[in-house]
């Protein structure tokens, strides 16, 4: 490594953890150079607790997602805000890391060693790009969709460029006939998009959150000042609510509240019924 590239390394490590000139030039030497395993080396040392930069919480950012024969990936870049998610030199950045997240199937594992157009690996652009813009930046989530057993639809909600948003949902169909029902698959995308549901069916709810949103409902209910056994009825009818709403099958359609999302499958089957076999919807900072 060059004095030039390792003074360039020391100023990064210094702006990105707090560390003094000597205590960061120790840790690039001892870790040949790699940014990543420096902080590493200065956080076992003591001498860095965190990152300066990256302790702080970054819930801002965007969603991309790409398609290609069929196959979508969706990936999800964070920034501290959202002057930085309209800088240009991110939204490069993340369109490239978009470009490379199809490629390796959203393998993040593989996503930080993979080399970007000017040869330099991922994780490398990303510290330059936190040094020069000053801002955490993070590689949240990324899932691919590939093109069996159905057929994938997208939608981006307030898209700022094509396949770039804020929220972003994906759906698998199976018994999609291509000019006959085909046009049904982007409604849906999009009505999870708006809806947020948390399963595809009532089933599929996790009992852990069943089971948190009964307690929760429960307090509420007694806290109100209704009597315990009465609390237990009207909680058991508020759950039943609670689960439907967040089904997708069994969530009001967005267009035509009068009907189920169940019922526009059966509506729009063709020669087969309509079965929604997966979904995602990212939502740029959600539970960050």
């Amino acid at each position: 490594m060059s004095n030039k590239d390792l003074l360039d390394n020391i100023k990064k490590l210094r702006e990105m953890t707090g560390v003094g000139f000597k205590d960061c030039k120790v840790a690039l030497d001892e870790t040949s150079g790699d940014i990543e395993k420096s902080i590493e080396f200065l956080r076992k040392k003591g001498i860095a607790k965190a990152s300066k930069k990256m302790s702080r919480t970054a819930s801002e950012g965007l969603a991309l997602v790409k398609e290609d024969q069929g196959k979508v990936s969706l990936i999800e870049i964070n920034s501290e805000t959202d002057f930085v998610a309209k800088n240009q030199d991110f939204i490069k950045f993340c369109k490239e890391l978009s470009e490379i997240n199809f490629v390796i199937k959203s393998d993040l594992s593989k996503l930080k060693d993979a080399k970007m157009s000017n040869g330099i690996q991922v994780k490398d652009n990303l510290v330059n790009l936190i040094a020069k813009i000053g801002e955490k930046i993070t590689i949240r989530r990324a899932i691919f969709f590939d093109n069996s057993d159905g057929i994938n639809f997208f939608y981006v909600h307030s898209a700022i460029e094509k396949g770039i948003g804020k929220i972003i949902s994906i759906v698998k169909i199976d018994g999609i006939l291509k000019g006959k029902n085909d046009n049904i698959g982007n409604k849906i995308a999009m009505h999870i998009a708006a809806s947020n549901p948390l399963a595809i069916d009532k089933d599929d709810i996790s009992k852990i959150i069943i089971d948190k949103e009964l307690e929760i409902i429960k307090a509420e209910v007694i806290n109100s000042g209704k009597p315990e056994d009465l609390a237990e009825k009207i909680s058991k009818g508020k759950i039943s609510k609670f689960l439907n709403d967040s089904s997708l099958l069994n969530q009001l359609w967005i267009m035509d509240p009068k009907k189920k999302v169940s019922d526009i499958l059966k509506e729009n089957s063709s020669e087969k019924q309509l079965k929604i076999l997966d979904f995602i919807r990212y939502k740029v900072g959600e539970g960050v």
